[in-house]
């Protein structure tokens, strides 16, 4: 029995990641844009040996090597993804993919074309994401409204007002007085003259 097996000294510690979360969906979301670029550029050289297959009648794919990746994102770009992938919460994660995913399939983008569809994708669930932040703010403002008016809806229930109740007279209600009284909406009330 060797003294290493006591002391637990040879073997990594087990925790949680110490990274943070955000940091993890942008990881996430970029390496699925770098492999959905070398399928997208795998196809297109498909693509290009099926045309010159059918364009010269000879198959001579088997003499050809490809490089691993020719393909890259500039690094200003990449920068600018990862900051939108920064913003993206960790729930969205898995959506955002399956759009991506989803507009890959539809569209069979060329290379080139990976990266505009995935910065679409991920504007287009930052817009989501502030809809929903602004809906969920106008609920907490309309809750809080709600509580304050209805300590105030036994004091307005209350007190009656009657519009069409005055004094004065006036010229209109001599003449509405000769016509019959239109039928209102249901959602409208319906006020009547009563004298």
């Amino acid at each position: 029995m060797s003294l290493a097996s006591w002391f637990r000294w040879n073997e990594p510690p087990n925790r949680i990641s110490q990274r943070n979360p955000t940091e993890m969906v942008a990881e996430t979301l970029m390496m699925e844009l770098s492999w959905q670029t070398k399928q997208a550029e795998k196809q297109q050289r498909e693509r290009e040996n099926e045309y010159r297959k059918i364009k010269t009648g000879v198959d001579y794919g088997w003499l050809v090597s490809y490089p691993k990746q020719s393909y890259d994102i500039s690094p200003g770009e990449r920068l600018q993804l990862e900051d939108m992938c920064a913003k993206i919460p960790p729930s969205y994660c898995g959506p955002v993919i399956l759009r991506f995913r989803q507009l890959v399939a539809e569209y069979e983008p060329e290379v080139q074309e990976v990266s505009r569809l995935f910065r679409s994708v991920l504007q287009e669930a930052a817009e989501k994401i502030k809809e929903e932040e602004e809906a969920k703010k106008l609920a907490r403002q309309w809750n809080t409204k709600n509580k304050t008016s209805l300590s105030l809806t036994t004091f307005k229930s209350r007190s009656r007002i009657s519009p069409f109740i005055s004094d004065i007279k006036t010229i209109s209600e001599d003449v509405e007085r000769g016509t019959q009284p239109t039928r209102r909406v249901w959602s409208m009330p319906e006020f009547r003259n009563t004298k």
